[in-house]
């Protein structure tokens, strides 16, 4: 994939004892642009949590996860955009701007919005919106009710519903639910 962009790029090999790896991925990922954690790693109970925490939560850094069945992209056509106006969220966005501007369509996804003269706004998600439009992105805000369902939840059906090619937001927040600065 990183060979067909023409960017520089290292695949790097470690080989360590289990509880060293989030310190080798940390030590990597701090020198990186991206970490991209695939479907094998992914779903290895055991070393993908050590990896993700290693790469995202320890540096801050982005992070690509291609789950099973998807085919990863740095140029994708659609984008979802889970925002809470949470400084995580603000983060991830930056993270991603030229993907985002380079996108046919980003879509910025609030769910179960409250204006508020901080945080929000009078009109959620507008102000991203804003800020994403001056950058060159094609953007639609989409205000979804959770009916009670997690965060992660309907932001997955909305990539679907949506045919999403990536889903830039948060890895975590003070609510547990998704708000600062992954790739998935």
């Amino acid at each position: 994939m990183l060979r067909a962009t023409w960017r520089c790029y290292d695949v790097d090999t470690e080989h360590c004892d289990k509880a060293g790896v989030g310190d080798a991925v940390r030590q990597r990922a701090l020198c990186t642009d991206l970490t991209i954690v695939g479907p094998a790693l992914l779903n290895e109970t055991s070393l993908g949590p050590l990896v993700i925490n290693g790469s995202l939560f320890d540096t801050g850094k982005p992070v690509l996860v291609v789950p099973e069945g998807a085919e990863a992209t740095l140029s994708p056509r659609r984008v979802l955009v889970g925002w809470d106006s949470r400084v995580e969220a603000s983060r991830s966005i930056r993270e991603a701007l030229h993907l985002l501007a380079g996108a046919e369509e980003v879509r910025v996804a609030v769910v179960d919005p409250e204006a508020t003269c901080t945080g929000n706004g009078a009109e959620p998600g507008a102000d991203i919106a804003a800020y994403l439009t001056r950058h060159g992105a094609r953007v639609w805000v989409d205000r979804l009710a959770s009916r009670g369902k997690p965060v992660a939840t309907v932001l997955a059906q909305h990539a679907i519903d949506t045919s999403a090619d990536m889903i830039v937001m948060g890895a975590y927040g003070s609510h547990g639910c998704a708000s600062g600065s992954s790739v998935a």
